[in-house]
């Protein structure tokens, strides 16, 4: 175990001891087995992001797994500050908004070692990036975002590409505001000056497909050979299985006082008409018509029209 990852134990178990707020109108929440799951996803996605991050700019960068919460979108938004860099990015596998927020100094800073600065933290009001600023942002994060493929390969196939670059995280609409949104908190250490960053990725990307995989099983061959069989053996069967079957009139409707003085003898007509065939029913269901008729010495129906049936 690293130094690294004990430092990360040891913050969980602090932050497992804290009250966290809890909505009941709006309740969100992770199922224990996905959380997890993306735990480790985001836990590898930060290690080969400080990794990356250390190689861009020639300095110690450390980036730690800090949480990940499922929020709505509202939420989220209203945590940031009111000028930050939100890195905008498509979703390939869907239409969805993906967002990596860096603070704005933060950004400034990384440029500043990528163009061979020592790392100056200036003191001015934060301001949106210059074109080629910009431009070596993209090229530095696109190489990051591009190992989320990998780290959420064993979870959900997950490809985001860099779209824009937003500054007012209170102008962009990634997603509906009451949307629950997936948001992993990472804390980064570049040259022992702390930070923090999130990303937020839609819910239902990450989810959906989760819970299209549960409750799929794999059988193996001798299992499906013997499911087919069983099958086969089934519908053989189910030819030689005794049925009642019953021929039935119109019925007609009669009144209860008509019915409590019947004796024996008596003759209620049934109106149904000599052209009209006979209802060949089985278990309430009219399968097929038929015409009264004999057979030898027996009555019979001879069936004159077959009822589609796909039940």
């Amino acid at each position: 175990m690293t130094v690294q990852d004990m430092a990360r134990g040891s913050a969980r178990r602090q932050r497992s001891g804290s009250p966290e707020t809890y909505d009941f109108r709006r309740p969100m929440t992770l199922a224990r087995e996905h959380g997890r799951a993306f735990e480790m996803a985001f836990e590898t996605f930060a290690r080969q992001w400080g990794t990356q991050l250390t190689s861009r700019l020639r300095v110690m960068v450390g980036v730690t797994l800090d949480s990940v919460e499922m929020v709505s979108y509202d939420q989220y938004v209203r945590r940031l500050d009111n000028h930050t860099t939100m890195v905008l990015c498509g979703v390939e596998q869907t239409r969805a908004t993906a967002v990596l927020q860096i603070p704005s100094d933060t950004t400034l800073l990384w440029i500043d070692y990528v163009l061979g600065g020592p790392g100056l933290v200036r003191e001015e009001a934060p301001r949106e990036l210059t074109e080629i600023e910009t431009t070596l942002v993209t090229d530095m994060l696109s190489s990051a975002l591009a190992d989320l493929r990998y780290a959420f390969a064993s979870v959900v196939p997950l490809d985001v590409r860099i779209r824009s670059i937003q500054y007012n995280p209170q102008f962009v609409q990634a997603v509906p505001a009451s949307e629950a949104v997936i948001v992993a908190t990472f804390s980064l250490d570049v040259a022992d000056r702390p930070t923090t960053t999130t990303f937020m990725v839609p819910a239902e990307v990450l989810l959906g497909p989760m819970r299209e995989g549960e409750g799929v099983v794999v059988h193996s061959r001798e299992e499906l050979e013997a499911k087919q069989e069983a099958s086969d053996r089934l519908h053989r069967t189910i030819h030689t299985v005794p049925v009642d079957v019953s021929v039935r009139l119109a019925p007609r409707t009669i009144h209860p006082r008509d019915v409590v003085h019947l004796a024996v003898g008596e003759v209620i007509p049934m109106n149904h008409p000599v052209s009209r065939p006979l209802d060949v029913v089985v278990d309430g269901r009219v399968l097929a018509r038929g015409v009264a008729g004999n057979n030898g010495r027996q009555l019979a129906c001879k069936i004159v029209d077959a009822e589609e049936n796909d039940r």
